[in-house]
């Protein structure tokens, strides 16, 4: 492709983006297809000769988007949101063209140093702790698995439990914990078999005296607790830990506090809802996604750490390929976390947060939460449905309830989600919370209006008499 295709294709996708983004409510929200639908359209080897752009693009156009669930859906409604934005969307492709490889500063001086001015406009943004250092990680499972082997590196028995002199080392997590802390327990080496769920209350928060009678029970059999892993909106209802009594635990006893806030983490933002984190001097690592809830393509995980030295005792490697002579003066993210080779991130979060503005920022998730307030009032209001746990943020979970019994409602509200789904109109999601079937609606998809949702709750109700 010489330079001048380049660039018709160039424009062309450019357009079809853009009538994309302004057409995308048109589409079924949740892909349609059935299981090998697409691998059936596709042949089975590659193409001996190439093929020109013009047929991909068809083929783009009539075999995978078909297969492709729209996440940018004014009516999208479940998981959480992974928003982008045009100035996002504009980076990226900057991005893609520039091709650079950003594992040390001297590979791109610009990568690295605009990494540390957007995370420190962050930090500011969530009034987090000075002196809170940060750096972007590709998801918040990989900055939660940082944290994990950090800790584990910082126990100050680890030595002698590599040489088996020593009992495990021990993780604690709410049990509406997300399940990639297991799997980073597991990764870590500390054993599924050391992770400890402590129990929540009504709110579906951590009870703090649950956590220190984990903690004290396994000093006295000898183990050692290593880690606590709070919770700022879980995935299933956005409960909230008290960070100010676990942290205050985690400082009694000695243990790194790694605090979740993936999704929540960008209310923090309003400052009506800075009251999440108190307790924050109490943190020694803290992640939340800006791929999330911050108009920002995905990936990009903003990792902040209170000592960096830890950290980078944790990951750095010294081969001498790798070293500059401007080591000692300059920071070398390969040394932030697990991975060497690293993309240019920083660039779409400096372009959202420059285009939009910590006040269009704001605005944004303000009118979430007021949406979600409002769903609340609706659910509340209907005598056919029930309120599950508290509406913390954007996100509200109910069920439709006539007074059967348990197994039955949790049947009746399976039918009722999959017979909302099959429209294409919406998409919501489900969970479990204390054992009752939920369906969740999330709230957080940046053009997402108040019509969208006054819609969804038409159509809610609309299958709720066909459900029952």
């Amino acid at each position: 492709m010489d330079k001048e295709e380049f660039r018709r294709f160039g424009y062309e996708f450019v357009d079809w983006i853009a009538d994309y983004m302004s057409e995308v409510a048109e589409y079924p929200v949740m892909s349609q297809v059935k299981p090998g639908d697409i691998k059936e359209r596709i042949p089975s080897g590659p193409p001996l000769k190439g093929e020109p752009m013009e047929k991909i693009f068809e083929d783009f156009k009539k075999i995978i988007l078909p297969g492709i669930t729209h996440w940018q859906h004014p009516s999208w409604f479940a998981y959480f949101p992974a928003n982008n934005s045009p100035p996002s969307i504009l980076a990226e492709l900057l991005t893609a063209g520039i091709g650079a490889q950003c594992m040390i500063w001297q590979t791109s001086p610009a990568a690295a140093e605009l990494e540390e001015v957007v995370l420190e406009w962050l930090r500011k943004m969530l009034g987090l702790p000075e002196g809170m250092t940060g750096v972007i990680q590709d998801t918040a499972s990989t900055a939660t698995l940082c944290a994990l082997l950090t800790a584990r590196e910082k126990a100050t028995d680890f030595e002698a439990n590599l040489k088996g002199l020593k009992k495990p080392l021990i993780v604690y997590a709410s049990e509406e914990t997300h399940s990639s802390i297991e799997k980073g327990v597991k990764i870590a080496g500390y054993g599924k078999e050391s992770l400890r769920y402590i129990p929540t209350d009504n709110a579906f928060a951590m009870i703090p005296s649950r956590l220190e009678e984990a903690i004290v029970q396994d000093r006295e059999k000898g183990l050692s607790p290593a880690c606590v892993i709070a919770t700022l909106g879980t995935t299933s209802s956005t409960a909230i830990d008290p960070l100010d009594a676990i942290g205050k635990i985690c400082s009694k006893y000695g243990l790194w506090l790694h605090v979740d806030a993936a999704y929540a983490g960008t209310a923090a933002i309003l400052p009506e809802k800075r009251a999440m984190l108190e307790g924050a001097e109490y943190m020694d690592s803290f992640v939340f996604n800006p791929h999330k809830w911050m108009l920002t393509n995905f990936d990009c995980s903003a990792y902040f750490v209170r000592d960096p030295g830890t950290l980078i005792r944790t990951f750095e490697i010294h081969p001498e390929y790798l070293k500059t002579g401007v080591d000692a003066q300059v920071k070398n993210f390969r040394d932030w976390g697990i991975q060497l080779g690293r993309r240019f991130r920083a660039l779409k979060l400096w372009f959202v947060i420059r285009s939009y503005g910590v006040e269009g920022l704001r605005k944004m998730v303000s009118e979430h939460i007021r949406l979600a307030q409002t769903f609340r009032g609706w659910v509340e209001d209907h005598e056919s449905f029930e309120l599950l746990a508290p509406v913390n943020l954007s996100v509200v979970c109910f069920r439709l309830n006539d007074g059967r019994p348990e197994e039955a409602l949790d049947s009746l509200n399976r039918r009722f989600l999959e017979g909302l789904n099959k429209t294409g109109k919406v998409f919501l999601t489900q969970t479990t919370l204390k054992g009752k079937y939920a369906v969740r609606m999330a709230i957080g998809q940046g053009t997402t209006e108040k019509r969208h949702v006054g819609g969804a709750w038409d159509l809610i109700v609309e299958k709720a008499k066909e459900a029952f």
